[in-house]
């Protein structure tokens, strides 16, 4: 463990970004490496959603590169279920907004309860679930992975989801290693199981540690160790997006757009075409970008059923959904809510 403690020299913490492809990297590394799109070179699996040009909640279709949009970031768990079936473990609702060129992150709780109409899925998979779960049974019910997990998280914060990408663990590893690794100052001591090898335990000591694609993926996913409840995932996974940031902005990362481009076609599914992320470099290209996040408050409690979910604060869960709307600039958002950007540390 010590000889991948590492020296860092201090720097102030990057909130703006200037070009759209270290922005859309962070799209990647978000969700637990949705990197699809680097040097203006896209050649992630394009997947359209069933639905038509808009989502059902909006009104008209927007313009991308000139109006706000949603996207859902999905990281898929697929190796222990041979690429079919898998649960999306991280889901974060990313907003973009090219008038003010404003971003936002909500980190959604793998947990979180949910129900899943018979309409949509049959009798036999209707009922609770908890949210990571949607991703899977989209998939074998046959109503769609993408689309289920889309309206599920539509439903749930009562907001348009535009676009999504998703992005399976063997993609995340294998982009950060393409990186040369990424150094987080880790907050809090904590072991986690390696996603390669069960039997294997990654290590994690408090300071400025440098992390390679398996211990990353370690690092972002652990969340039933003690430490989880001082030291929680979504605080970890806003520090390996900052870290990332700084990684992919080095000058050799644009001699690798070949490698990651094999990489993150084989391992990316996304409804973003290449003339909207076209749109969208434009749009980001030329200004600095804020990035601010906002957290959904609540507790794991143990329900009737006897399994535990992550149980949301109403108020909290309320405030997030309306400063959404907002930053979406939909009809009847409140411009009365705080606008104060959440603590990313």
């Amino acid at each position: 463990m010590n000889s991948r403690k590492v020296r860092i020299r201090k720097r102030k913490r990057k909130k703006k970004i200037r070009r759209i492809s270290v922005f859309l990297l962070m799209l990647a590394v978000l969700a637990g490496g949705t990197f699809y799109y680097v040097s203006q070179v896209y050649t992630a699996s394009f997947q359209a959603l069933d639905r038509g040009e808009k989502s059902d909640l909006r009104e008209e279709a927007v313009n991308i590169g000139d109006d706000p949009i949603s996207i859902l970031l999905m990281g898929v768990e697929d190796y222990s279920t041979d690429g079919s079936a898998g649960r999306a473990d991280t889901q974060i609702v990313m907003t973009l907004d090219p008038k003010t060129n404003q971003i936002t992150m909500t980190s959604l709780p793998r947990d979180t309860e949910i129900t899943l109409p018979e309409e949509k899925v049959g009798e036999k998979y209707s009922g609770e679930h908890k949210l990571n779960a949607t991703y899977s049974i989209g998939e074998i019910s046959g109503y769609g992975s993408e689309k289920l997990a889309v309206e599920t998280v539509e439903n749930y914060l009562d907001i348009p989801i535009d676009k999504f990408a998703t992005v399976n663990f063997e993609g995340f590893i294998k982009v950060v290693n393409l990186l040369n690794g990424v150094t987080v100052d880790v907050k809090e001591g904590f072991w986690e199981r390696s996603s390669q090898n069960y039997n294997k335990k990654i290590e994690f000591e408090e300071g400025p540690t440098a992390m390679n694609g398996e211990e990353a993926l370690a690092f972002v996913r652990m969340r039933k160790r003690e430490a989880a409840l001082t030291y929680p995932r979504e605080e970890r996974q806003r520090q390996f997006i900052q870290a990332a940031i700084d990684e992919a902005i080095s000058a050799g990362t644009i001699f690798k757009a070949g490698e990651i481009a094999d990489v993150i076609g084989k391992n990316i599914t996304t409804n973003l075409s290449p003339r909207e992320i076209y749109a969208l470099q434009k749009a980001f290209s030329s200004e600095s970008s804020d990035v601010k996040s906002f957290t959904i408050e609540g507790e794991n409690k143990r329900l009737e059923n006897g399994l535990y979910y992550f149980v949301p604060n109403e108020e909290s869960l309320q405030d997030v959904e309306t400063k959404l709307k907002q930053e979406l600039d939909l009809p009847g958002a409140s411009s009365s809510v705080s606008q104060e950007e959440s603590s990313s540390d």
